[in-house]
């Protein structure tokens, strides 16, 4: 881990508003797949871009293979959200949405980048609805598939010298569905978000 870039304060402000973020990205997708939807904690560390691969593996866990979708964010928020899927989970999501045989490849990447589209849109809108400032996305696209979660992102992608690295993993209580969203931001921009966080904390 690097030298934290956000005191004590800004941290657990930034877990709350992301704690709400993320709970209205899961009433989201549970809308969607009509089951009820668990989420963790938000977690929140600072790390170099050599280590989000590992750090990504060891939230994760050592699946075999896992899909991912990334959808950048850019306004007074800028970054990547990647959200990652293990293969049961892209089944089970096919037969979730009604398909009653394994999807095609291009099918299944479909679901997968309308299920992303959703969560991030949800959770980062929240997020900057809270912190009184403004969000865009570009469009999701496939980032890896069937890939070991170690190299779904590679570190000499992140030119900064450390990155924000935000995680929830959300997951079906009567399901094996489960999935992982995650928000990398570059060092440049967690002094934005920081800002950003003590404008939030002066109204409370």
């Amino acid at each position: 881990m690097t030298a934290e870039l956000l005191g004590p304060d800004q941290r657990d402000a930034l877990q709350e508003v992301a704690n709400i973020g993320m709970g209205l990205a899961g009433a989201s997708i549970a809308q969607i797949l009509n089951e009820f939807v668990h989420l963790s904690i938000p977690r929140i560390l600072t790390v170099r871009p050599d280590q989000i691969g590992q750090t990504i593996q060891a939230v994760v866990g050592r699946t075999s293979e896992v899909s991912a979708v990334r959808q950048a964010f850019h306004g007074h928020l800028r970054g990547e959200a990647l959200v990652i899927y293990g293969q049961a989970s892209c089944r089970e999501l096919a037969e979730l949405m009604g398909y009653d045989a394994a999807p095609d490849p291009a099918t299944e990447h479909e679901l997968l980048l309308d299920v992303t589209n959703v969560l991030v849109g949800a959770c980062l809108g929240s997020m900057a609805e809270q912190l009184k400032t403004d969000v865009g996305f570009s469009a999701p696209s496939m980032a890896a598939d069937r890939v070991s979660p170690a190299i779904v992102v590679r570190g000499e992608e992140m030119r900064a010298a450390c990155a924000l690295f935000m995680e929830v993993n959300f997951h079906l209580e009567r399901r094996s569905f489960a999935c992982h969203l995650i928000m990398l931001m570059p060092e440049e921009e967690i002094a934005a978000i920081g800002d950003a966080v003590d404008r939030f904390m002066e109204n409370y």
